[in-house]
């Protein structure tokens, strides 16, 4: 469709902003940054090292399940480009919710909203994944086995969240319901996932602790007891690590105790009731006089 506007026409694709080089893009990524910290803004760039965008489980997960989705597949590449050439200069992730600015043709500040987990689908990850994760460590670091990785990453009934259930709003002019900022900043929640794979879970509203199958693994994890194999750690590391709040277990003086008496067994007493300990004197031999 052509529409005519000063004696020339022009089409609905010249409503797109002109393409910007990757260079200055980076440029104006750098000034846009510069400024931010001046202002004295907090914020959490995304940073990648070389072209790939996440290497652990979590984050190649997050990744593989957007691109699996034809309702993303137009717009996706150039969020890749932009994740890559460092625009997306601050992702935040909480609960339930992303908050993003990226550096464009302009600033633009991007809200993500993403649905809680149902709760029967929860409920039925639970019961798959009992017996098979036996630890925090084992979860977080993605060290599942086959049948759970495809359990989690399943678009029917897994973890990371469906087209429907996200919410996509970018303050630039772009029509798309998926712009390419969007996109970018979805890419970077996947490089995020690669250093802080808890906030997936954080992100849908459930807590990752209910997946280990073992009730006694984070006291395993501070005492050691039960296993040979794992290190031994302290509680504030394990929150540390974990991101959890380990319970304070308050110390209860022992109650002074009666000091035990020394038993001494007493000797026994000849029968012919000489002191106990005493040698008999030897008899005088008798010698015979000739």
């Amino acid at each position: 469709m052509s529409r005519w506007r000063r004696g020339r026409s022009y089409s609905r694709y010249d409503m797109y902003p002109p393409y910007v080089p990757v260079a200055v893009r980076k440029e104006r990524a750098a000034k846009a940054a510069a400024k931010l910290l001046k202002k004295g803004a907090t914020h959490q760039p995304v940073r990648l090292e070389g072209k790939t965008i996440a290497r652990t489980f979590w984050g190649k997960a997050w990744c593989e399940n957007l691109e699996s989705y034809s309702d993303y597949s137009n717009r996706l590449p150039r969020g890749r480009s932009y994740v890559r050439n460092g625009s997306v200069l601050h992702l935040d992730i909480r609960r339930g919710e992303i908050e993003a600015l990226v550096s464009g043709s302009s600033l633009y500040k991007i809200k993500i909203g993403i649905k809680p987990v149902d709760p029967k689908r929860w409920k039925r990850l639970r019961h798959e994944c009992t017996g098979s994760i036996g630890s925090l460590m084992e979860l977080l670091s993605g060290k599942l086995s086959e049948r759970v990785m495809g359990v989690m990453t399943s678009k029917t009934g897994g973890l990371f969240p469906a087209p429907s259930e996200i919410e996509l709003d970018c303050s630039c002019p772009d029509w798309a319901e998926m712009c390419k900022h969007v996109a970018a900043v979805l890419y970077g929640v996947g490089a995020r996932l690669d250093t802080k794979p808890e906030l997936l879970f954080l992100l849908r509203h459930v807590d990752h602790a209910e997946l280990v199958s073992q009730s006694g693994a984070v006291e395993a994890l501070t005492t050691g007891r039960g296993t040979d194999t794992v290190a031994v750690l302290d509680s504030t590391e394990v929150a540390d690590v974990f991101g959890i709040e380990m319970a304070e277990v308050p110390v209860i003086p022992k109650a002074p105790g009666r000091k035990a008496r020394k038993i001494v067994k007493a000797k026994p007493k000849p029968k012919d009731g000489k002191k106990a300990g005493t040698r008999a004197k030897p008899t005088p031999r008798k010698t015979k006089i000739k």
